[in-house]
């Protein structure tokens, strides 16, 4: 039932995958995408606008839609900071900052651009929003990331972060992406620009050192000495994005001789990847297949570990295990920082995903903590950082990020290089890898395996699969286990999940439909090992084709 793989997967990219980048940006200034057409309007899903210009998803016309929607959003609230605005390593993210330049300097924004022009991780970002802002009431800063994440070489994306540096909760995007699309309509009717280099020359344009001002305050969050200290070799490779010349400034900084930088190559075709599960490029540092070099690497390293490319994800390869699943590593963190953060308020529950690992939930227990599970999507995780009520916040696709030392927040938004080397502080600390730890915790309180099923959906069947309720699962049982629960809310914050969970005392699964694809994603994990997971999810399967049928 799992996603069928690519004979290519894990393979290097053949050159006929490589995307066409004069051809890329070309589509981007010169596509004009048609606003009655769906795919082609502005939509922001879990982590802000993505497309490609090969589609009329990502043009000019909608970066400049969504700046001006942004300039006009920031004056309706009385935002008048700076903004902070960084950029990835995807091809089309350099000619959408030229464009979200001129119309935000048109604006009269107070624009902070990276020093040298430095490519800036969605981290940084964060981090640069909070600092700022620490102790202010008024004069607030917010911020912009033109990153795709992870997704393939000829996408694009374009996300906002307000003053609480996190990504925009749904009352923000949904009113940038209406005004947007009404700039679109009316053919950018009343969006202000400047030429480029008039923009840069602005009074109100600076430059901001986001590189050393991250690096240097890693050590408020992460025990450096100790990573300093640690015994075993650690190799990390950037995978091309947005942290390449991090990696170096914080081996430098802090002296981690044992830290190998692998690569600092960039090049927008992301030909040295290898390909992912689909046998498309995709800079996914959970996939094994688009990991597949860096595994290659196991016994080289006693960590190696790598990010996606706005570097906002992490994967960790330990030499006990190879690649640590995201949710199997999310446990160890948690188990770690929980009884190595002394100053963290006692009170600070776990952030987790309803779609997380149910091993968080046995850790949490554990510890004595509370649990605060919520939706997908991280802006839940904001406010509960913001305030030390959460000390962690991970989601199931390797995106995470926790509390300064001193409990305050250290990002609102997913942090890939804190979580990376958090698993080096784990080892200097502990005598024992992050898989050695995981490998105990398994044997304290069960072993968990899991499985996700996509398939294609209408967005007629989409609509049904999200509003899935209770009353529609009328058994008792699952897999043989008695349920529990049936949840349409997030246990956390009572917010809708957008489908449903079914939670037994040994497994469970969720039915949901994706926030950016037309698929729906059926997620299924059992501590009884893979014959009843697999149970597990053909009766999942039964309720949504039941579901998807029905008038």
């Amino acid at each position: 039932m799992s996603q069928k793989t690519n004979p290519l997967a894990g393979q290097p990219a053949p050159l006929e995958l490589l995307v066409n980048v004069p051809r890329l940006v070309s589509a981007y200034y010169s596509g004009q995408p048609d606003p009655s057409v769906a795919a082609q309007r502005v939509a922001f899903g879990t982590s802000g606008h993505r497309g490609s210009s090969f589609d009329n998803a990502f043009n000019e016309w909608h970066v400049l839609a969504m700046s001006q929607a942004i300039a006009d959003y920031r004056r309706q609230k009385g935002i008048d900071g700076p903004l902070f605005l960084g950029i990835d390593t995807h091809a089309l993210s350099t000619p959408a900052f030229n464009s979200a330049v001129e119309v935000l300097a048109a604006n009269g924004v107070e624009l902070m651009l990276s020093k040298d022009d430095e490519y800036t991780p969605t981290p940084a970002v964060s981090h640069a929003i909070l600092v700022y802002n620490r102790g202010r009431t008024t004069g607030l800063a917010d911020g912009i990331v033109i990153t795709p994440s992870h997704n393939p070489p000829e996408s694009g994306g374009f996300k906002y972060n307000p003053p609480n540096g996190g990504p925009a909760g749904t009352d923000i995007t949904s009113a940038v992406e209406a005004a947007a699309n009404a700039f679109l309509a009316s053919g950018l009717q009343g969006v202000k620009r400047l030429p480029f280099a008039q923009a840069l020359r602005a009074s109100t344009t600076h430059r901001h050192d986001y590189l050393n001002t991250y690096v240097e305050d890693l050590a408020q969050v992460l025990d450096m000495d100790a990573i300093r200290g640690v015994e075993i070799d650690l190799g990390v490779d950037p995978l091309g994005g947005a942290g390449v010349h991090y990696w170096p400034a914080i081996a430098e900084r802090y002296k981690l001789k044992r830290l190998e930088v692998l690569s600092q190559e960039v090049d927008p075709t992301f030909r040295f990847m290898s390909l992912d599960w689909d046998g498309r490029i995709r800079m996914d540092p959970s996939s094994p297949d688009a990991m597949h070099k860096l595994i290659a690497l196991k016994d080289r390293f006693g960590i190696a570990f790598a990010c996606d490319t706005d570097h906002d994800r992490h994967g960790v390869v330990a030499r006990s295990t190879g690649l640590m699943q995201p949710n199997s590593y999310l446990a160890v963190m948690i188990d770690y920082l929980y009884t190595h953060r002394p100053q963290w308020p006692a009170q600070a529950a776990v952030g987790k995903t309803v779609v997380s690992s149910q091993m968080i939930d046995r850790v949490t227990a554990r510890l004595g903590r509370k649990l605060y599970e919520v939706p997908v999507g991280f802006k839940w995780f904001v406010d509960g950082l913001v305030d030390g009520s959460l000390g962690f916040g991970g989601e199931e696709s390797a995106g995470a990020t926790f509390l300064r030392f001193d409990g305050s927040a250290w990002t609102t938004d997913k942090d890939g290089i804190v979580p990376a080397l958090l698993s080096a502080e784990i080892a200097a600390r502990t005598g024992r890898d992050p898989g050695e730890r995981y490998a105990e915790l398994t044997q304290a309180l069960g072993q968990p395996v899991s499985d996700r099923v996509d398939a294609a959906a209408t967005v007629e069947q989409k609509k049904k699969l999200s509003n899935l309720s209770p009353q529609q699962v009328s058994s008792s049982e699952l897999a043989g286990d008695k349920i529990e629960a049936v949840l349409s809310h997030a246990p956390g914050n009572g917010a809708a999940i957008g489908g449903v969970k079914v939670v037994t005392a040994n497994g469970w699964f969720a039915a949901r439909p994706s926030g950016t694809e037309n698929i729906y994603k059926v997620y299924g994990e059992s501590f009884k090992g893979a014959e009843h997971l697999g149970r597990i999810l053909e009766e999942a399967q039964q309720l949504v084709d039941k579901a998807l049928s029905a008038g």
